[in-house]
C-alpha cells in the first residue's frame, strides 16, 4: 500500500496571497485504516518524509524510489540517511521531481518566505567550492574535496548534512548565505575555494554560522599534490576534524542562552555535555539528561550518557555501590543501542561499562564497533585507549588517546583522554612525562579530582614529599568521596600491580592507608 503524507504552503512564486503549494512525503508499507483515517509504520514514516521537502518538493522512501526508478521520467535526489522524530531506524530518502535542482533554484532566485524547518540537531550544507584555478578541468578536483567534505560529515550522526545534490545547485552563482540556509533549512554552511598552479593546491574553508551570517572558524590548507586523492582525503579529514567539535562548542553556547523550561531534547543534551566537560557536578548534568530523555524518550545519545553518569556517580562513591550502578549504567546503553543500533556514542557507553565489569575483550570489542561506525567520533578513541593504558599495554594506548584529544581537544571526553594518558606515562615508571600530563590536566579541569590523584603519586615517586602532600589535600578537598572510593579497592578494569603501584606513590605523598 503506498501511503503519503502532504501539507500546503503558500507559493512564493507567484500571487502570493492566492496559490497553494505543497509538501509531500510519500512511503510504502502497510497500513491500519480505520475509518477515514490510517495509521501504522509506513503513515509515520510519510508524515515525517513529508516535514524534510522543500515547499512544492516530494520526498520519497528508497523503497518508493526503487519500486518506480526507471518506469517514470523522473529524478531523485539524495537526502541522504535520515533520522526521522520518533522512527526507530534510520530511513533513506530522495527527492523526486521532474528536476530536483529546479526546486533548490526556485527557492534562491524567488525568495521563497517561509524556511524550511530546522532538524532537531545541527543542519549543515557544503556548498560546492569555487574552482580558482582558471581551468574548468580543475574542477572535478574542488569538487572532490567538497564531496569527501560531505561524507566525512555524514558519517557524524549528530549533525543533519544535506546531499551535494541539493547543496551544489548554487555552483557559480554569487549567494547570500543566509538565504541558501533557509532555502535547504540548515543552520551551519561550509564554503571553500580551490586554487590549483602547477604541482600545488591551496584550499580554503570556513564554516558559517548562517542565522547571523558569522563566520566562526575558517583555514586553509597548502599542499604539495603529488597524489591527488590521498590529498583530497587528507584535507576533508582535517576539516571534518575541525569542524565537528566546533560545532559541537556552538551548540552547547546556543544551548546555554536559553532558559531550562524552554529546552528541548538536543539542547538538554547540549547542556548536559557542556556541564560534562567542565567537571560540574553530576547532579546538574543527571537533571539534563534526564530532562533530555523525558522530552524524548527515544533520544539514544541521552540514554548513553546516562550509562556514563551512572557509572561516575558509583566510582565517585556518590551513588550505589559499583555493582549496582554497572548494572543501571549497562540498561540504559542497551536503550541506547535498541535505539540506534548504529550509534557510535552508545557503543562507546557499552564498552565502557563492560570494562567497569571486568571484560576488557568484549569492552574492547564495543570501542573498535564505536571507532568503525564513525572515526571522526572521540568516544571510541578515548575508551580504547583507556582499556589498553590499563590493561597493561600502556604504548598501545598513545594513538587512541592522541587521536581522540586531537578530534574533540574541548568536549566531553578530554578530561578523561588527559587523564589516561598521564596514566600511561606513569604505569611506564616515566614519572616527568606524567607529572607534565597531569598538571595540564589539572589547570584545564581543576574540578576533576583523579588528575590531583594522580600527581599526588607521581611526586611522591619523584621524591618530592612536601609538593606531593599538597597536591594530596588538593585531591581531597576537591572530592574526599573519589579518593575514599578509589583508595579503598581496585577498580575491576585495573590490573592489581598497577593499582599497588598508584598506591605506592600515594604512600610517598603522605597519603596513610
Amino acid at each position: 500500500m503506498q501511503v503519503q503524507q502532504q501539507v500546503p504552503t503558500l507559493d512564493a512564486d507567484q500571487h502570493p496571497d492566492q496559490a497553494i503549494r505543497f509538501r509531500i512525503g510519500i512511503n510504502i508499507g502497510d497500513a491500519i485504516a480505520d475509518g477515514t483515517d490510517l495509521h501504522g509504520d509506513a503513515v509515520n514514516v510519510a508524515a515525517r518524509l513529508q516535514a524534510e521537502c522543500p515547499p512544492g518538493g516530494i520526498c520519497v522512501s528508497r523503497s518508493v524510489r526503487d519500486h518506480v526508478h526507471g518506469r517514470l521520467d523522473l529524478t531523485f535526489g539524495e537526502l541522504g540517511t535520515l533520522k526521522l522524530k520518533n522512527i526507530a531506524r534510520p530511513v533513506e530518502a530522495f527527492l523526486a521531481g521532474p528536476s530536483t535542482a529546479k526546486l533548490v533554484e526556485r527557492s534562491l532566485v524567488h525568495g521563497i518566505g517561509e524556511a524550511l524547518p530546522l532538524p532537531d540537531k545541527p543542519s549543515i550544507a557544503v556548498l560546492a567550492f569555487t574552482n580558482m584555478s582558471g581551468d574548468s578541468e580543475q574542477e572535478y578536483f574542488s569538487d572532490g574535496i567538497a564531496d569527501e567534505i560531505i561524507t566525512a560529515l555524514s558519517r557524524s550522526r549528530s549533525l543533519f548534512v544535506i546531499a551535494r545534490t541539493s547543496s551544489f545547485t548554487y555552483r557559480g552563482r554569487v549567494v547570500d548565505v543566509r538565504q541558501v540556509a533557509r532555502a535547504l533549512g540548515v543552520r551551519y554552511v561550509v564554503e571553500g575555494s580551490v586554487r590549483r598552479s602547477g604541482s600545488r593546491v591551496r584550499v580554503t574553508v570556513q564554516l558559517i554560522d548562517a542565522e547571523a551570517g558569522n563566520h566562526i572558524w575558517a583555514e586553509r590548507y597548502d599542499r604539495d599534490v603529488q597524489e591527488v586523492f590521498a590529498v583530497q582525503d587528507e584535507i576533508s579529514a582535517a576539516v571534518a576534524n575541525a569542524i565537528l567539535p566546533t560545532i559541537s562548542e556552538f551548540e552547547q553556547r546556543r544551548s546555554l542562552r536559553k532558559p531550562p523550561e524552554n529546552l528541548g531534547a538536543w539542547e538538554a543534551w547540549q547542556r548536559a555535555l557542556w556541564h560534562w566537560s567542565k567537571g560540574s557536578d553530576l547532579a546538574t548534568r543527571r537533571d539534563f539528561l534526564r530532562r533530555a530523555v523525558e522530552l524524548d524518550p527515544h533520544f539514544a545519545p541521552a540514554h548513553a550518557g546516562l550509562a556514563w553518569l551512572y557509572l561516575s556517580e558509583s566510582t565517585r562513591g556518590l551513588g550505589p555501590p559499583l555493582r549496582e550502578g554497572a548494572r543501571l549504567a549497562e540498561a540504559e546503553a542497551r536503550t541506547a543501542l535498541d535505539l540506534d543500533p548504529h550509534s557510535p556514542i552508545a557503543h562507546a557507553a557499552l564498552a565502557w561499562v563492560l570494562d567497569h565489569e571486568g571484560d576488557q575483550s568484549a569492552a574492547l570489542e564495543e570501542a573498535e564497533i564505536a571507532i568503525s561506525l564513525d572515526p571522526n567520533d572521540p568516544q571510541g578513541y578515548a575508551i580504547k585507549g583507556h582499556i589498553l593504558a590499563l590493561s597493561g599495554q600502556p604504548g598501545k594506548a598513545r594513538e587512541p588517546l592522541d587521536t581522540a584529544l586531537r578530534l574533540d581537544p574541548r568536549g566531553p571526553t578530554a578530561p578523561a583522554v588527559m587523564y589516561n594518558r598521564a596514566v600511561g606515562c606513569y604505569l611506564e615508571r616515566d614519572y616527568f612525562a606524567a607529572e607534565a600530563t597531569t598538571r595540564r590536566a589539572v589547570r584545564a579541569y581543576p574540578d576533576h579530582p583523579r588528575s590531583y590523584l594522580l600527581l599526588a603519586a607521581t611526586l611522591g615517586q619523584l621524591s618530592r614529599v612536601d609538593e606531593a602532600r599538597r597536591v594530596l589535600d588538593a585531591a581531597i578537598a576537591v572530592s574526599p568521596s573519589y579518593v575514599k572510593s578509589k583508595t579503598a579497592s581496585r577498580a575491576p578494569y585495573m590490573r592489581p600491580e598497577d593499582h599497588d603501584h598508584v598506591l605506592d606513590g600515594l604512600r610517598k605523598a603522605g597519603w596513610q592507608g
